[in-house]
């Protein structure tokens, strides 16, 4: 199989790159072919600007969504944007790994996204019409294959827990979990997280590197987060919004969308 590993880090010598580096050696130890996209090393462009669209006439007004459904249809994206959608329709499974700064994903991740994302692409695809609201949550160009994050935090597992003081971690993670990947159509894979890895010694090193082995190997084989997908039953269209049959009418949350959470 193969599988295209986004990489956003600015240290060569971080915990982070020597995840990496475990992570592409226990796929490809399982015969997999393994591309990594080294955000960093490669200076990429986060911002989204005038720049990205040469076909935008310059008396036009920039309006991206527009700009990039023009350009993706045109084939006048840069480079560097084409590059990283061929690598992703290449690949059977897209890893992310970054560190969880300020509860997101690095400014140049969430740059990546913005700009490879592009409309006709990741988004904007399918009929829109009052059955369907085009293909996407679980459907889309994405769908048929996998993903999911590595990531490593500096607080303790318990701080992410369901009572931590900076919120459940699949809280914080639904955004890109449901936002990102599940949107443009990936079964969305549990991510794996390294917590408190600022004091981290060499046997926890050694344990961390072995649960990271593991999770490679099942890759292809763990079952994804069971997000309810938008055109497949559970919500109403135009809407947009659950069904009434599932949960307490008054219940809102981000665990409403996971299969999971159906009553009966």
């Amino acid at each position: 199989m193969k599988i295209l590993l986004v990489y956003a880090h600015p240290e060569p010598k971080s915990l982070t790159s020597s995840l990496r580096d475990i992570a592409v050696a226990a796929l490809e130890g399982e015969g997999h072919e393994v591309k990594v996209s080294d955000l960093y090393a490669a200076a990429w462009k986060s911002e989204v600007d005038r720049a990205d669209f040469s076909n935008l006439a310059a008396k036009d007004r920039l309006q991206v969504a527009d700009a990039s459904c023009s350009a993706f249809a045109a084939g006048a994206l840069t480079p560097d944007v084409e590059a990283e959608q061929d690598k992703l329709l290449w690949a059977d499974a897209l890893i992310l790994q970054f560190p969880l700064w300020w509860y997101a994903m690095p400014a140049i991740l969430k740059g990546w996204v913005d700009r490879v994302y592009a409309n006709g692409f990741a988004y904007g695809v399918g009929e829109h019409s009052d059955r369907r609201w085009g293909e996407r949550f679980g459907e889309g160009t994405m769908a048929g294959k996998r993903a999911m994050l590595i990531l490593t935090a500096g607080g303790w597992e318990s701080h992410y827990g369901p009572r931590g003081v900076n919120g459940p971690l699949d809280d914080l993670l639904f955004p890109i979990h449901h936002g990102v990947l599940f949107y443009p159509g990936y079964a969305v894979l549990p991510p794996f997280v390294a917590f408190r890895v600022d004091r981290l010694d060499a046997s926890g090193f050694d344990r961390l590197a072995g649960r990271l082995r593991e999770r490679m190997q099942s890759l292809f084989t763990d079952a994804p987060i069971p997000f309810r997908q938008q055109n497949g039953g559970d919500y109403l269209i135009p809407e947009l919004t659950l069904c009434p049959e599932i949960g307490d009418a008054d219940a809102s949350g981000f665990a409403l969308h996971i299969e999971t959470s159906r009553t009966t």
